[in-house]
């Protein structure tokens, strides 16, 4: 996670797993990250657990931001972090956001999704908090 100190954009690879059909809020945050002046990769719906994890790895991302609104958010968004974690990778961390009960939210940190982000969160916390986590200043 040393994008921001070396002089580059951070980078967040956006994605959405499962079966999920609704990509509208995923894109909203990967347009107002952009604008945050972040570097985002939108990988696209209904992308598998595997492939956004080779996604990250590829594209050297300091960031996942998963979106779910089908409900799969607690096999999904785990399965993320367990794969990184199996290839050795421990400076990506994971975000997640859509519709997420609050009784899960506890439960999705435990697995090691770093934070939560819920519809009505305004866009500034989500680039303010990816900001912190990298080190970089905040505007």
């Amino acid at each position: 996670m040393q994008q921001e100190l070396a002089g580059q954009k951070i980078r967040v690879l956006i994605a959405k797993p499962g079966l999920d059909g609704h990509d509208r809020g995923a894109l909203i945050i990967a347009q107002g990250l952009r604008d945050a002046g972040m570097e985002v990769i939108y990988t696209g719906l209904r992308q598998s657990p595997q492939q956004i994890v080779a996604a990250a790895i590829q594209e050297d991302v300091a960031c996942i931001g998963l979106s779910s609104l089908s409900g799969a958010h607690m096999a999904l968004f785990p399965e993320v972090v367990r794969l990184l974690r199996a290839e050795g990778i421990d400076d990506i961390f994971v975000i997640g956001g859509g519709i997420i009960p609050q009784d899960d939210i506890q439960a999705l940190k435990e697995a090691g999704v770093e934070e939560l982000f819920t519809p009505g969160t305004p866009m500034s916390d989500i680039a303010d908090y990816i900001k912190r986590k990298v080190g970089s200043p905040i505007e």
